[in-house]
């Protein structure tokens, strides 16, 4: 062999040791930075950063419409739904795959052809259970479908206050009381997010109104805003820490919400330390600029934007260091949610069994049951006896119960009990109408075996009066469908609801009326009655619960939270111009309906719903935390004390009836300089006949404390606070306790 051979022998078998060298070192490596686990979040992040171009940071500060719109086409790699941003392959990135909403995986316009999913009751009925850990499980359950689905954002968390009984969307919300609102808010989210499922609440801030909501501005006092709707998202996000937030379309102050520096930047940042992303609501931007500059990470379904383009903007300012250092903050947000919440360390896809599913429709129906009103049941016509003609009227209780509409809408499985006409597009949102396929026919059969359920549609007022004579008692079902970009002009029920309701009174003092709403309704038939439940809209197993209801399997617990007025004269802004039109309509306003341009909220400032009631000694038709049972409680004695800073009550509840349920406690704080009352503390309570319980409740600081505006926080103002152990929010006749509280 030559010298040259033996020499390319030896540098052959020294590069085949090295490559295995190196081989091996590459299979140990570790992972990058980002990636490990073990590296806390915010060095995960900036690692991530460091890494990353210009063009990718730029890449994630706005998403595409996950589905058709006109000529526009859904973006490859997107599921279908709300919106979707493209991940980076080269950095382990995940896609955002974005869904709505609240209520459950939606599914618009069909977009994934025929993949339903359970929804949950509206938010009223969530809100109204006065349970927490029962909201968690709420938004578990609806974070885990978004898991099987592959999406991993999801639009869940709404916390606009109801300022006014006719909101389009109050069914979404969780009612009027900030302090209840924001909690079972932050309950949903955190239930959301343990999935490994970003959570986002909205609409921030003050989308009190579906009605020119495009354009129109919510316009009130700083310390008024800090102490009703920003109060409520501020308990939101400190208490859930939700990866994200959707900013509203309306204005504020006469700002756009999505461009409001004050919102954005002074507030969610600079007071609350927020460190999650900013997006915007789908087509609410009017200018680009001015939001990257206010504070808004992310543009929503960019193609839907009325003004320039955000992410033009935002690369235009990119060029220059100041503009650069906005562009990383804004990446930060966004990686930061991504990382906190999981999306880089579980992108699993788990299939959904039957065994699940059925898991999940449980956790809807015990929402409804506890969520659910007993507002009026006189001679004990509730529970229905077990034998005999029960006679079921309207509301198509034969095939399902009614959802609300809009964005949040969920397309159930197998498709809606009764198809809608109209067919859906962004232009005639709130439609479709969507029935859930739970029939309370159908469920009262099986809770009643020992009855003859008989179902008529009520169509034949003199036919429907002959059967009712016959029966053991009536069921009235009534709908009222409201949905997103509509509010009610009134709080009407249909006329021919009304004729159907007074007809079966008459014939049957065993009457009851069942209303699946998605706000107060006015009832002139009330007294003829002998039973009226609040159902909401009832969601997936909404007929099954209300038929446990009906038959005394499940025993009504829940709490009104929101006030039923008198009268619309009763309500700070009697009329609403534009009310019950597309005034306002998405994606632009293109109405010739004249509405409210600037919606004066300083008549009632922070004293929303039961406050505003209060403090005009108006009395409502049924106030905030109202609720009846089958069973009768009794609150026998009240202590508050001070544990550090933190304020504990200690209340003695006693189940006086004859079967055992769920009383819901509620605490009010009344101030010594006169202020409204306001919601302190609340806690659920399981009791049998007889049993007796003390049942330890923390009290919110935020209910004896007011925004200091200068200081830019709360204070707690020194004083004696007077707080009652009371039925809701009108009752005064509960036991009482004094407490000195030092400024703090």
């Amino acid at each position: 062999m030559s010298r040259n051979n033996i020499t390319r022998k030896k540098c052959l078998v020294l590069a085949v040791g090295m490559a295995a060298i190196l081989t091996g070192s590459l299979a140990t490596a570790a992972p990058a930075p980002w990636l490990d686990r073990s590296v806390s979040p915010q060095d995960r992040v900036a690692a991530l950063m460091r890494n990353m171009t210009k063009a990718e940071k730029l890449s994630l500060i706005e998403s595409d419409l996950a589905l058709e719109f006109g000529a526009y086409k859904k973006p490859a790699g997107a599921i279908g739904s709300a919106a979707y941003v493209a991940g980076i392959e080269r950095l382990g990135i995940p896609a955002l795959q974005i869904s709505d909403a609240g209520l459950g995986v939606t599914n618009p316009m069909n977009v994934r052809p025929g993949d339903g999913a359970t929804a949950l009751p509206a938010g009223q009925a969530m809100a109204g259970a006065f349970d927490l850990a029962l909201a968690r499980e709420g938004g578990a359950m609806i974070g885990a479908e978004a898991k099987h689905r592959g999406f991993n954002v999801l639009l869940a968390g709404g916390v606009d206050l109801v300022r006014d009984p006719r909101g389009g969307r109050n069914f979404e919300y969780m009612g009027e009381d900030p302090i209840l609102a924001g909690q079972v808010a932050a309950a949903e989210v955190q239930g959301v997010q343990s999935q490994h499922v970003i959570s986002t609440i909205k609409h921030y801030a003050v989308n009190s109104y579906e009605t020119g909501r495009m354009m129109s501005s919510l316009d009130l006092t700083i310390p008024a805003l800090q102490e009703s709707d920003l109060l409520a998202f501020r308990i939101a996000v400190q208490e859930g820490r939700p990866g994200s937030i959707m900013c509203a379309y309306n204005k504020v102050n006469g700002v756009y919400a999505c461009q409001n520096p004050y919102l954005l930047s002074d507030v969610l940042r600079g007071e609350w330390g927020y460190q999650g992303f900013v997006m915007s609501d789908w087509g609410a931007l009017s200018d680009g600029e001015a939001a990257a500059r206010a504070g808004l990470d992310q543009d929503s379904a960019y193609i839907l934007d009325r003004g320039t383009r955000f992410a033009d903007a935002m690369r235009k300012m990119a060029g220059h260091p100041a503009g650069e250092n906005i562009l990383d903050a804004k990446t930060r947000h966004i990686l930061t949610a991504m990382v906190v919440n999981g999306l880089f360390d579980d992108q699993a896809r788990p299939v959904e069994g039957a065994a699940e599913i059925a898991a999940h429709m449980a956790v809807a129906r015990r929402i409804e049951e506890e969520g659910a009103v007993l507002m009026r049941n006189e001679r004990e016509t509730l529970p229905l006896s077990a034998s005999g003609m029960i006679l079921v009227v309207g509301g198509h209780a034969d095939k399902g119960v009614i959802a609300g509409g809009g964005s949040s809408a969920v397309l159930p499985r197998g498709g809606s009990a009764i198809v809608d006409p109209v067919q859906a597009s962004l232009e005639t949102m709130p439609h479709p109408i969507i029935f859930e396929p739970n029939a309370p026919v159908d469920a009262l059969r099986a809770a009643m075996p020992g009855a003859e359920i008989v179902y008529n549609e009520g169509t034949d007022l003199a036919q429907l009066a002959t059967l009712a004579k016959k029966a053991k008692a009536v069921v009235v079902f009534v709908t009222k469908w409201q949905g997103e970009s509509l509010d009610a002009p009134d709080l009407d029920l249909p006329a021919s609801d009304n004729a159907l309701i007074e007809t079966v009174a008459q014939a049957n003092r065993k009457s009851i009326v069942v209303l699946e709403t998605g706000n107060p309704v006015v009832m002139p038939w009330f007294d003829k009655v002998g039973a009226v439940l609040e159902a909401w809209y009832p969601g997936s197993a909404g007929g099954e619960a209300i038929a446990n209801l009906l038959s005394g399997k499940a025993v009504p617990s829940g709490r009104l939270t929101t006030t039923w007025p008198r009268s619309l004269s009763d309500l700070p802004r009697p009329e609403l111009p534009g009310a019950g039109h597309h005034a306002g309509a998405f994606p632009l306003d293109k109405s010739t309906i004249a509405y409210l341009r600037n919606y004066d909220l300083n008549k009632e400032g922070a004293d929303v719903g039961y406050r505003w009631f209060a403090s005009r000694a108006i009395a409502p038709a049924f106030p905030f935390g109202f609720g009846l049972s089958y069973t009768r409680f009794t609150n026998d004695g009240l202590t508050v004390s001070m544990d550090g800073k933190k304020i504990l009550a200690h209340a003695t509840v006693t189940n006086k009836g004859k079967v055992g349920g769920d009383e819901v406690v509620q605490i009010y704080a009344h101030a010594p300089d006169g202020a409204p009352l306001r919601l302190a503390g609340y806690g659920r309570v399981t009791l049998s006949p007889g049993e007796s319980k003390v049942v330890d409740i923390p009290l919110s600081p935020y209910a004896t404390a007011r925004y200091d505006q200068a200081q830019k926080d709360w204070r707690q103002p020194a004083g004696t606070y007077r707080f009652v152990l009371a039925r809701n929010a009108e009752d005064q006749t509960g036991p009482a306790a004094s407490l000195h509280i030092d400024a703090q």
